[in-house]
């Protein structure tokens, strides 16, 4: 028997309320997996781990379940980017985040710039190079704006390494954050309509103009590959992403097809999403800066838009950029 709000509720019916109050919460604890993880499978994974112990704990003791549930998905994370698989995984050069279709409930929150930009493949990729603690930090501060008693408690450490972690974080990231902060929406959409346009009718000389000097290009061959294709200058991704997105007998047999190509917004960035049928065969996501594209990513492995497609099967579409690629 367990007390809420005076009211006496059996055994059966405390449960179905304890479970009815984790799925209340479920979606912010997958938002703080995703961010912690960078892979949306893990977080789902995180989330239902904590789910079993949540089930399995003495929850009469727990004063406040949001932060019990929240040091728990902390802790599970925590642990799978500690592990040896994890390690293998992320160093071998075939890593990269799993993209989201705008509006899944694991970018939320989405209020200030400091949580859409945790969210961003940018940053995202970039937390890779921070400490597991000190990206817990960032995300629980930046992302969920704790506080850093909060978070010293959440992670069982002192307030001042959580400044310190922090402090480290954020040094690391703004050394390597592309330039260029938020694009207006009209603005990212014509910039992206150009690109495709240069790249599918084999304007190199204009893809090299829409690019940044500093561009890079990265790629995970459709998952073909067994690490990640990168390219560094201007001349190079053009005529990389020329040839990728010249229509091919062997890249239609290879997708089963002609897919469409739709612009979307991933992870908040513009991108293009390759579409057969109901089926996501491949996404293209750009970061942009001063007008021009800074970075492109190219997505084309199944492993990686599993949720994406999910997504997108419930997503109303504009009309395709191209019909039949």
């Amino acid at each position: 028997m367990i007390r809420v709000d005076s009211t006496v509720i059996d055994g059966f019916d405390a449960d179905r309320f304890d479970t009815d109050r984790f799925e209340a919460g479920r979606n912010r604890l997958a938002a703080l997996a995703y961010r912690l993880l960078g892979s949306a499978t893990d977080a789902e994974d995180a989330v239902q781990d904590a789910f079993l112990r949540w089930q399995a704990a003495d929850r009469r003791r727990i004063e406040v379940p949001e932060a019990w549930l929240t040091k728990v998905v902390t802790n599970l994370c925590l642990d799978r980017l500690r592990s040896a698989q994890a390690r293998r995984e992320r160093t071998v050069g075939a890593w990269l985040p799993e993209p989201l279709l705008a509006g899944d409930p694991m970018l939320g929150p989405a209020d200030t710039v400091e949580q859409r930009e945790s969210v961003s493949l940018a940053v995202l990729t970039l937390m890779e190079r921070l400490a597991p603690l000190e990206r817990a930090v960032y995300v629980l501060r930046e992302a969920f704006s704790y506080g850093h008693a909060e978070i010293a408690e959440l992670l069982d450490i002192s307030e001042s390494a959580s400044q310190q972690h922090l402090h480290r974080a954020r040094v690391r990231i703004a050394a390597a954050r592309p330039r260029g902060g938020e694009v207006d929406p009209a603005s990212a959409r014509r910039i992206v309509e150009e690109f495709l346009a240069a790249a599918s009718s084999g304007r190199t000389d204009r893809l090299v103009a829409l690019l940044t000097d500093d561009a890079t290009a990265i790629s995970d061959g459709a998952g073909l590959a067994k690490t990640l294709l990168r390219y560094d200058t201007p001349q190079r991704i053009a005529t990389i992403v020329r040839a990728g997105f010249k229509p091919t007998a062997a890249k239609h047999r290879l997708l089963g097809g002609s897919p469409a190509v739709h612009y979307a917004l991933v992870n908040g960035a513009p991108a293009v999403v390759f579409v057969l049928g109901d089926e996501v065969v491949g996404t293209v996501a750009f970061d942009l800066a001063d007008g021009r594209v800074a970075t492109v990513r190219g997505m084309g492995a199944a492993a990686r838009l599993g949720r994406l497609g999910e997504a997108w099967r419930r997503h109303e579409p504009d009309a395709p950029l191209i019909e039949r690629w």
